[in-house]
């Protein structure tokens, strides 16, 4: 049996009363039997998780209207850090099955697709002694161990070689969604989110793209070469043509920071965005970008007030994988 509790608040400090309505229904248990799939569990948690659970489940409900939406553009948004991870295979898959029309990311996850696709990474753990990791040639990512000479010498010869190869054919000037797009088609590593980016027609975006190893290697090459250019102002005109063409738009954003403010920036401009579910473990309450959650960025137009809008506190590495399989599974 279901109840409708009407809750009224009077905030006199702001001069606004809040009325909340709420269709009250039971919470249920959430029941493990063998067999069962991550598609049930996250529906069982949907109506049975009084916690962060809760709003997992109301995020694949978010996520699976906005993917069925085909007149929505979704954009996918991350960090650097968790293509350092196995959550890379989480975002690739979603890439590759095409859930996605846009990518925006950090230079830092172009730096660690390239790396792996090239050189392995390993198994760390956060308390391992960093002074002696640095004596030994190790890079500390969280849990994950990167060889010195996995990381910037790898990313420096083949950024170095993949410029060249295009100078030589008269490339002149690129910008961010560019040198995504070419690094994708030289990476052979099937794994690699970039590759099936560009095998799969999905632009990968890179607002801060000079503030990482590819982006130096870029500044690099143009001291040799005074004539190539990087040009961000066209990816630009790449996003506004996809901005202002789109009926309506939804993200799934992990982690904050420029990439979650550059799909929250742009989609200002079509009065916010139509579905939102963000990951985070940052807190509103220091007043950074990482830690506001979708409902603040309703006060800037970003987001709908009408939106179908979740945030959720937790480690993507844990949330993503869950989210990703049962938009996968249901949408097979």
């Amino acid at each position: 049996m279901s109840y409708t509790l009407l809750i009224e608040v009077a905030d006199k400090t702001y001069n606004m009363d809040f009325h909340c309505r709420f269709m009250l229904k039971p919470v249920d248990d959430i029941r493990i039997r063998p067999g069962i799939t991550v598609s049930e569990l996250i529906e069982q948690m949907r109506h049975g998780g009084g916690f962060t659970a809760l709003y997992l489940g109301k995020s694949v409900e978010v996520l699976r209207e906005m993917i069925k939406d085909t007149e929505c553009v979704k954009f996918l948004s991350f960090v650097g850090a968790p293509i350092g991870t196995g959550l890379r295979g989480v975002i690739t898959e979603l890439i590759r099955e095409k859930l996605f029309d846009v990518v925006i990311t950090t230079c830092g996850a172009l730096d660690h697709d390239i790396a792996r696709s090239l050189r392995e990474y390993y198994e760390g753990d956060f308390w391992m002694d960093d002074e002696e990791l640095r004596k030994r040639g190790y890079h500390r990512l969280g849990c994950v161990l990167i060889p010195l000479e996995n990381y910037g010498p790898t990313i420096e010869k083949f950024i170095q070689e993949l410029l060249e190869e295009e100078y030589s054919r008269g490339l002149r000037e690129v910008c961010s969604s560019d040198i995504a797009y070419l690094i994708g088609k030289k990476i052979e590593d099937e794994n690699s989110f970039l590759k099936n980016a560009a095998e799969n027609n999905v632009p990968v975006f890179i607002p801060g793209i000079l503030d990482g190893a590819v982006g130096t290697q870029i500044w690099f090459f143009q001291q040799k070469h005074r004539d190539f250019k990087l040009n961000l102002l066209r990816d630009f005109d790449k996003l506004s043509e996809i901005i202002f063409n789109a009926k309506r738009s939804g993200a799934l954003m992990i982690g904050g920071g420029i990439s979650k403010h550059h799909v929250l920036w742009w989609n200002q401009f079509k009065d916010g965005l139509d579905y939102a579910v963000y990951i985070t473990t940052g807190y509103e309450y220091d007043g950074s970008l990482s830690g506001a959650t979708v409902r603040e960025a309703v006060s800037w137009g970003k987001v709908k007030p009408e939106a179908k809008k979740i945030t959720i506190h937790g480690d993507a590495t844990i949330i993503l994988p869950l989210i990703a399989s049962a938009l996968i599974t249901s949408n097979e």
